[in-house]
């Protein structure tokens, strides 16, 4: 058993150095971080998978341990498609240590203010943790699931910038969610996604002459998307 582990990691891992495999554990829990200690207090509805997750749930009625990996499946099957089986064995690595970085914030009391009475600082601050925490983690050639899969192959399949692509998304659901959730949630929710997608853009197009991260493939990055061409 422990061997089957070992190569699987190995697998997973074949590509990357040490830094980078440190880069996407520190993204992961910074995402995290943001997620439990801000979204999950303040109730801030999101776009993307999770979003999709709730809108199926509340008009259909479908469980969402049932609907959110058959969402992740269909998002990484179009990344494969056009990100390429390194970008999916990546994903892996930080999909999974996302959830382990989660679980630990778990175990310990929640480490900021309550901010429900403050949705305004609530949306900025859990847009900046969740932009950071990702764009680490897309910067290293991963994603934190389905929703970084879907906006990075819509951003290679029609050369927008990346930030555009995640706007594009979030954007569709919360439009949608607003057929059973309250305009001044969806408003906050909004900046959320906003601050987020821009620093995710910014972070993962930062061009790092030293060391440039083991992105979905070295080849020269298109000036418009931040992505490989």
């Amino acid at each position: 058993m422990k061997t089957t582990i070992t190569k699987f990691f190995k697998k997973i891992t074949e590509g990357l150095t040490v830094k980078h495999v440190l880069f996407i554990m520190a993204g992961a829990a910074i995402y995290s971080f943001g997620i439990h200690n801000i979204h999950q207090r303040v109730d801030i509805t999101e776009g993307g998978v999770i979003g999709l997750m709730l809108l199926a749930e509340h008009w259909l009625g479908f469980s969402p341990a049932l609907i959110t990996p058959v969402l992740d499946v269909a998002c990484y099957l179009l990344a494969f498609r056009y990100l390429g089986k390194k970008f999916i064995r990546t994903s892996i690595l930080s999909t999974a240590c996302v959830s382990l970085c989660y679980g630990i914030w778990e175990r310990f009391p929640f480490l900021l203010p309550d901010l429900s009475d403050h949705p305004l600082a609530a949306a900025l601050l859990g847009g900046a943790f969740v932009g950071a925490g990702v764009g680490i983690i897309v910067r290293q050639g991963g994603s934190s699931g389905g929703d970084d899969a879907l906006a990075l192959a819509i951003s290679r399949i029609s050369h927008c910038r990346l930030s555009k692509a995640y706007l594009f998304t979030d954007i569709t659901v919360l439009l949608l969610s607003l057929s059973y959730i309250p305009l001044q949630r969806i408003a906050f929710s909004l900046i959320t996604v906003t601050v987020s997608s821009l620093l995710i853009d910014r972070i993962a197009d930062f061009h790092s002459t030293s060391d440039p991260a083991p992105s979905h493939n070295r080849r020269s990055r298109n000036s418009d998307t931040g992505l490989p061409d």
